[in-house]
């Protein structure tokens, strides 16, 4: 066989029907874990001072929270479909999110062969050494879950013997610091990168008003989404409107 079809054929191994039995049990999982926590959250509301009410409350805010980061994820995984093949891209993209991380394991992995990432040197052969590359990227941070939140948890009862009150700000505090990071990381790219930011914190700061002023609960869990929508078209025209990506 050589080079050219070799490559040509290696999307019919992507889509082999052992990965597809397999991307679909690794989902499965992942859904069958929600129901369990859904499950386990309505049971359990009372003893943490939560009505049923309160409970559909967060699950619905929770949702809608979820749409801008699962549209990103997506139209990324779609992008990445003629690249990897669809079971390796539901599994990897779909379950762990990261696309830059993925897509960064499969470039290491394909270039200590030689190759690259989507020309004639991409191989079945590199393609299964690309996929390994990406489990094992992916598995080294389930590991280390696996390993980490029991010396945390421990770590948590501590502090809350010590001081109940660090434990109700510690993890408000270190959620606020993750996104703050991940904004303040994108300023720097363009003016509008600066544009969405600011526009997606008005509207949810309006949001947020508006739902206080006129008692609107459900305008707090549908700010989100508001504020990623408008934050999505305001960078839309701010960047046709020559405020894009400077030139290199």
């Amino acid at each position: 066989m050589n080079l050219a079809t070799e490559s040509a054929d290696y999307i019919g191994l992507a889509n082999a029907p052992i990965l597809w039995i397999l991307a679909m049990a690794v989902m499965g999982v992942v859904v069958v874990q929600s129901l369990i926590y859904m499950t386990a959250v309505k049971k359990n509301a009372e003893s943490a001072g939560m009505s049923q009410t309160e409970v559909r409350s967060a699950f619905r805010a929770g949702g809608v929270a979820a749409i801008g980061p699962s549209l990103s994820v997506v139209l990324v995984a779609i992008a990445l479909l003629p690249l990897f093949g669809t079971p390796p891209v539901v599994v990897r993209v779909g379950l762990i999110g990261s696309a830059a991380t993925e897509v960064a394991s499969a470039s290491l992995a394909a270039g200590t062969m030689g190759a690259n990432l989507g020309d004639e040197t991409f191989t079945r052969g590199v393609f299964i050494v690309a996929l390994m590359a990406m489990s094992l990227s992916g598995a080294g941070w389930m590991i280390s879950t696996l390993i980490l939140t029991p010396i945390f948890k421990r770590s948590s009862h501590k502090l809350e013997k010590v001081n109940p009150a660090l434990m109700s700000i510690i993890p408000g505090a270190a959620l606020l610091a993750a996104f703050a990071a991940l904004t303040f990381r994108e300023l720097p790219k363009s003016p509008t990168h600066v544009i969405a930011v600011i526009v997606s914190a008005v509207v949810m700061s309006i949001c947020l008003l508006l739902a206080k002023m006129l008692k609107l609960n459900w305008l707090k869990e549908w700010g989100l989404g508001f504020s990623l929508l408008i934050g999505l078209v305001a960078a839309y025209f701010a960047h046709y409107a020559g405020l894009g990506l400077p030139e290199a």
